[in-house]
């Protein structure tokens, strides 16, 4: 790891914005000061007043490995993270075989001590037979556990009373749970179905998997939680209904928080006619009035992070009838220059942005000594600059090869990423010499 040494920066840190240098030594910030001198970096960078960030944590992404090559893994998947500002990020269960057992969850992580260019953690599954080791899990050793309140892949899905109270009663670590009421969604899809026939366009899907059944099952997740104490995340909310049961209070006095994802930021179901698969997703993104309060939301303290969700899909899968086309987006790539938009709008403060995605997202996970600038802390670091990023001229890192931002030109792109000390990305290139860490969690 080499000394880096960046001048001239705009840092932007806990809800500050000032001019400064920034010495990195060994991994980690060595010293934050405004004239740096005397200091033989090997690595010398002039940010010119560009803004430097600590690096995203992203607590959600389908990174497919192991079990789906063609849609992602997780050397191509990293790379295309730390080129989107992303320097660590938590793995989700549902892989092939899924991550249900102590010996795939060390599958997991030997694949990525090996393979991964971004620092990295993973999920726990959890399924209707293995709630005996969810109870016995290690809360240091994984990012968290994740539950499926919806439909889901496989066995995944938990739906049965009493498994979810017993899962809630005994889960030793943060719950994270994908909200979403099968039985409406099935009955919602049957008279839609029965309405319009079998032919349905991809602008259903957000009345399919609508707001009451989103609804429906955060709400239970939540009155879960608060009977039985648990420490409950949930994940990607989409509708204005259901931020009222979130508290908008720091997250240090909450038991119970919330999170949205960018694409429910930036889309709205005005898109699906130009978009139609290409943002089929689950939960589906919804109307305008929906995004909008959710972006209001980040100004509060009721929506606590912003993750991505990034879940390939291969082109040709996209491709197929609405009903047979999965669900998912990649999104990693271009997650910190699309959110940078919003903040080039006036709808968040980029200090607001960088709480969200940043500080929030350790403080969350427990993970010590990430996500902030600070001296001691890992050099985990996005500088970015004020040009024009058209993503149609940009080589599509993810496996699948396709994003659902190819008509946009954003505004702000990652100029420089490191990664634990290391250049991960620079001048438009990934450094293939870069080897991501093992986040821990201090529980």
């Amino acid at each position: 790891m080499s000394s880096v040494l960046i001048r001239n920066a705009r840092l932007v840190n806990e809800g500050r914005e000032f001019d400064s240098d920034l010495l990195v030594s060994h991994g980690r910030i060595v010293k934050i000061a405004r004239s740096i001198d005397g200091e033989n970096a090997r690595v010398e960078i002039d940010a010119n007043g560009q803004w430097l960030l600590p690096g995203m944590i992203d607590d959600q992404v389908h990174f497919r490995e192991p079990g789906a090559p063609a849609k992602g893994c997780i050397h191509t998947e990293s790379r295309a993270a730390v080129a989107g500002g992303i320097t660590s990020y938590m793995d989700m269960p549902n892989t092939q075989p899924a991550t249900l057992t102590l010996e795939a969850l060390a599958d997991k992580k030997r694949r990525a001590a090996i393979n991964s260019v971004a620092n990295y953690g993973f999920h726990f599954g959890v399924s209707r037979d293995n709630l005996d080791t969810v109870a016995a899990l290690n809360p240091c050793e994984v990012a968290g556990v994740k539950v499926f309140m919806g439909a889901s892949t496989g066995n995944m899905l938990v739906d049965d009373p009493r498994t979810l109270e017993r899962l809630f009663a005994e889960v030793p670590t943060i719950l994270l749970a994908h909200c979403e009421h099968t039985p409406s969604i099935e009955a919602n899809a049957a008279r839609l179905r029965e309405r319009l026939g079998e032919h349905l366009p991809a602008s259903i899907h957000a009345l399919i998997r609508d707001a009451e059944a989103c609804y429906r099952s955060s709400s239970l997740a939540v009155e879960l939680a608060r009977r039985h104490g648990t420490r409950l995340h949930v994940l990607h909310l989409t509708t204005a209904r259901e931020l009222e049961l979130f508290e908008d209070k720091p997250l240090a006095q909450k038991h119970i928080t919330a999170e949205v994802c960018l694409h429910h930021l930036l889309f709205d179901d005005r898109d699906y006619p130009a978009l139609g698969n290409l943002i089929k997703c689950n939960p589906a993104i919804k109307t305008q009035a929906d995004r909008d309060a959710l972006r209001a939301a980040l100004l509060s303290n009721r929506l606590d992070v912003i993750g991505s969700d990034h879940a390939p899909h291969t082109w040709a899968e996209k491709q197929r009838p609405y009903a047979e086309a999965p669900s998912g987006l990649p999104l990693v790539q271009h997650a910190l220059p699309a959110l940078l938009d919003l903040v080039a709008d006036g709808v968040l403060p980029i200090t607001t942005l960088v709480a969200k995605t940043s500080h929030r997202v350790a403080d969350l996970f427990a993970i010590p000594d990430r996500g902030y600038l600070r001296e001691g802390y890992w050099a985990d670091l996005v500088l970015v600059e004020p040009v024009a990023l058209e993503v149609s001229r940009q080589p599509i890192l993810s496996q699948c090869g396709w994003t659902p931002f190819a008509d946009k030109t954003f505004r702000y792109r990652v100029n420089t990423t490191l990664v634990s000390g290391q250049i991960a990305w620079r001048e438009q290139r990934i450094n293939e010499g870069c080897q991501g860490l093992a986040l821990r969690f201090m529980r």
